[in-house]
């Protein structure tokens, strides 16, 4: 993550590679698997080209990985050409999110176990918690039982604390970490601060919206000023959404019963007030619309967009209208805190409980999360060279690693994102999650919609959200 939204758009089903740890040939995604389209949406495609796979050198052990986009295997493909005495080659499956493909794929081959099952599997935030603590969780091996001191390593590693609650069994033991670190913040156009306020400077405009307040008072004070000079301070809703779901104090799920706590309830306000008072565009996160406000052609210029590094890497930037400063928005953006801290996305890496292979995945699992130095991959992921020079910066896990790492974009004017991100990734809460957010979410937004175009009431859109509810998970619904 979060190459995943460009790649789970474009990759469907790809499996079967070896990776030799004698290869010499840079990391790339293209391999030589075929894509079975005659095969079911929830099976995985095998290559079959004959018998022409290549086979692992003798004595070698073969260390299977699932993911749903090509990232994680890349890494794994990456590790295994930098150690050529590590010992194992990969056998890689890759089988995307669309259509709910991903899930019942890795459920079956975690159930069924044998050699085929995953020894290493990959879990994103819309569904990492059914894999470390809710329905599936018990085929997660704890990283303690791999052999690895958890409590001195992510405390050596900086690991901000929301991604180990995350990834934290029912029995206290973490199962899983991500190489991503993908706390939020809020990222906004210079120029229109500086029509605005007369400044861009991030302390300034943190000021103006309320950064750290843990209110959203400022915010919308900032809303009026900025419509008063013919601007939005988002595209859409959605918009705030994540950081709204995020402070909340409880989950959707609370004791097996469906709950709507205040804060998550008061977005129906919020969305309300946003909108009557024109304070967006209106847009839907992932429209067109909101890729086109992006590059400032929309109703009205808006101010910003909040999320995380990733954000601004695989969205913002490649839909600003530009690739070099003095390019539609390219080089106008810059970051603050938020008025309220929050996550948005990541992906962890989970150990299959019954693997035989703990060195192998230890090796992976260790050097992808936790190596602090400058052999990494958070060291390579930070400073944009896991392909050589002059790659994407990213938020990583490590907070030690982006201390020690070069975060300014040309895409920030120059900003150092990771002076924001370090601290934004230890305001984020992980511990309001369940495992049915991905569905309740869509249930509720789509609801919240409704009422804020005046559709229905407010009380009419939460009684059909607790009836959707109701109807299609197995839930108490009062």
């Amino acid at each position: 993550m979060k190459k995943l939204i460009a790649s789970a758009l474009c990759v469907c089903m790809i499996a079967g590679m070896l990776v030799g740890c004698n290869s010499s040939t840079p990391a790339d995604n293209s391999g030589d698997a075929q894509v079975e389209t005659d095969k079911p949406a929830d099976e995985p495609a095998t290559t079959d080209d004959g018998g022409d796979e290549p086979a692992a050198p003798a004595g070698d052990v073969v260390l299977n990985v699932w993911a749903f986009t090509d990232e994680v295997p890349n890494m794994v493909k990456k590790y295994i050409d930098t150690h050529p005495d590590c010992g194992f080659t990969m056998k890689e499956t890759i089988i995307a999110t669309t259509d709910g493909a991903y899930q019942p794929a890795l459920d079956q081959a975690l159930a069924a176990g044998g050699a085929d099952a995953p020894d290493i599997y990959a879990a994103e935030a819309a569904f990492i918690l059914k894999y470390s603590q809710g329905d599936a969780y018990q085929f997660a091996m704890p990283y303690e039982d791999l052999g690895i001191d958890v409590a001195a390593a992510t405390k050596a590693a900086d690991i901000a604390q929301y991604t180990i609650d995350i990834g934290t069994n029912p029995d206290g033991k973490l199962v899983g970490l991500g190489y991503q670190a993908t706390g939020g913040a809020f990222i906004y156009r210079r120029s229109i601060a500086k029509d605005v306020w007369g400044t861009d400077d991030p302390a300034t405009v943190g000021e103006k919206i309320g950064s750290g307040s843990n209110s959203w008072d400022k915010f919308f004070e900032a809303a009026a000023e900025l419509k008063a000079k013919g601007y939005g301070i988002v595209s859409g809703d959605g918009d705030i959404w994540h950081a709204v779901e995020n402070s909340s104090d409880k989950g959707w799920i609370v004791d097996g019963k469906l709950t709507i706590d205040p804060k998550r309830e008061n977005f129906l306000d919020l969305s309300k007030e946003l909108k009557d008072k024109g304070y967006h565009n209106d847009t839907q996160d992932w429209s067109d619309a909101w890729f086109a406000d992006m590059k400032g052609e929309g109703a009205q210029g808006i101010l910003g967009f909040f999320g995380p590094a990733w954000l601004i890497n695989y969205t913002l930037a490649p839909n600003c209208g530009g690739e070099k400063v003095g390019e539609g928005t390219y080089g106008d953006w810059a970051v603050c805190a938020p008025p309220i801290g929050f996550f948005w996305g990541g992906t962890w890496l989970l150990a299959n409980k019954n693997t035989e292979k703990k060195d192998a995945v230890k090796q992976i699992i260790e050097w992808v999360t936790l190596d602090c130095t400058e052999n990494g991959l958070q060291y390579m992921w930070a400073n944009g060279t896991f392909n050589g020079e002059g790659g994407t910066k990213d938020c990583v896990g490590s907070g030690t690693v982006m201390g020690m790492s070069n975060g300014t974009l040309d895409f920030l004017g120059g900003q150092d994102m990771f002076e924001v991100f370090v601290p934004a990734n230890q305001y984020a809460n992980g511990t309001n999650l369940t495992q049915y957010d991905e569905t309740i979410n869509g249930f509720w937004r789509e609801q919240v919609r409704e009422y804020t175009a005046g559709n229905k009431t407010k009380e009419q859109a939460i009684a059909d959200f607790k009836q959707n509810v109701a109807d299609n998970l197995d839930v108490t619904v009062e």
